[in-house]
């Protein structure tokens, strides 16, 4: 059994190789799951607040105006598995809403954000147990055998899926069709496409929350890579990527410089960007068709008041 100095030990290895190998690409990129430290977690809840930032509001009022319907979707005696959980309060009104919710999962990359979470859940509800787990959603794992048995809801809220392009989600949903055994269902949020100027300014917000969000990464990589990014010559960037259906985030260096990074050094050209998340939106009848091809079912969807977001509920095809 793996202890938790040798998951911290893993998770620093998955990070360098990850950081060294995104700097080496002609097209510098650094998956979107390492923006999250303990500080670009916090960061992100504050996104999450903003007014430009609607995604957070519509699917918090999907679940609260439906929390019955989705409650009732799932069934009783659920194993709720939660997927890049983060902080989970968008969670608590849907455990709330579940008839005699069995255990909680939470899965996340972030341990130490893992960990918080996981007491929260806790203090919230009393009487449910959590078993969280560190690991990466974007790769294969198994879950424990030692789960209880009852029916398996996997929960993958905040438009998470649009972080992956269409063969690392496709992937995804069957890496939850199989978590599920093949005979539960699953809840998942997207982004609907809209226009532009909601889309761009939900990712550029005017206060600088999302450039701080996106800067930290470098400021990650200084701390613990021993990398000396001047975090004053790069600037965040949101672009919108047609052929993608994509709103993208990119770090732009603003100089011709030479970056150290645990000992190698990588060349920044003056306007070269690191990208660092994807956030692709959907249309329904897309989205229903890529959840077919991963053994899926659409069962069931909610929209907020002004159709800018969905909650989709699949069901398993056996």
């Amino acid at each position: 059994m793996m202890t938790d100095a040798d998951v911290r030990t893993h998770w620093d290895e998955a990070f360098h190789a990850a950081v060294v190998a995104g700097l080496s690409r002609p097209q510098k990129t650094i998956p979107c799951c390492w923006l999250y430290d303990a500080r670009g977690s916090d960061l992100f809840n504050a996104i999450t607040r903003l007014d430009e930032y609607y995604p957070t509001r519509a699917e918090t009022e999907i679940l609260a105006r439906h929390a019955g319907e989705i409650a009732q979707f799932c069934g009783e005696g659920a194993l709720l598995l939660e997927y890049g959980a983060g902080a989970g309060v968008k969670t608590e009104i849907l455990i709330a809403a579940l008839a005699a919710p069995r255990l909680y999962v939470p899965i996340d990359i972030a341990g130490d954000v893992l960990a918080r979470t996981a007491r929260r859940i806790e203090a919230r509800f009393p009487g449910l147990k959590t078993f969280p787990i560190v690991a990466d959603f974007n790769h294969d794992f198994d879950l424990p055998d030692n789960l209880p048995p009852g029916p398996r809801i996997a929960f993958f809220p905040g438009s998470t899926i649009g972080n992956l392009n269409r063969r690392e989600a496709a992937a995804f949903l069957s890496r939850l069709r199989r978590h599920v055994a093949g005979r539960g269902k699953a809840i998942v949020g997207i982004d609907l496409k809209k226009d532009l100027a909601t889309l761009l300014n939900a990712y550029d917000d005017a206060q600088g929350v999302t450039a701080a969000f996106n800067l930290n990464l470098l400021a990650r990589i200084n701390r613990e890579l021993d990398g000396a990014f001047p975090l004053d010559r790069f600037a965040h960037e949101a672009r919108w990527n047609e052929a993608e259906s994509a709103v993208e985030m990119h770090l732009v260096s603003l100089d011709s410089r030479v970056v150290p990074v645990s000992g190698q050094y990588f060349a920044f050209r003056a306007g070269e960007t690191i990208h660092t998340e994807s956030s692709r939106k959907y249309d329904p009848a897309d989205f229903a068709a890529l959840a077919t091809s991963a053994g899926w079912r659409t069962a069931r969807t909610w929209r907020d008041r002004e159709g800018r977001f969905s909650v989709i509920g699949l069901d398993a095809v056996s």
